[in-house]
């Protein structure tokens, strides 16, 4: 399985809709909530190439984007390959 990385923040809902499809999908991943680490928001920043906004989801250091984008992936059918999830 391919590592799953989504950066997040408390009561964020967008968060929460994300999360909500990777769980519905079975995937494991893990969760950097940029309030409780503030000094991981800047490496998030970095890895997702300017983006300054939560979730930000990578997979295999792969920056996806976040909710409404991973979302977008799903409807097109394009994101359980890059989870790793038989087709």
């Amino acid at each position: 399985m391919p590592k799953v990385e989504i950066y997040t923040s408390p009561f964020c809902p967008y968060c929460v809709r994300a999360k909500r499809l990777l769980d519905a999908k079975g995937v494991a991943y893990e969760e950097i909530d940029v309030m409780e680490q503030p000094g991981r928001r800047a490496e998030m920043t970095r890895r997702a190439e300017g983006r300054t906004t939560v979730p930000q989801v990578f997979v295999d250091d792969r920056g996806l984007g976040g909710c409404d984008d991973i979302h977008a992936l799903d409807r097109e059918g394009r994101l359980d390959p890059l989870l790793g999830l038989a087709g």
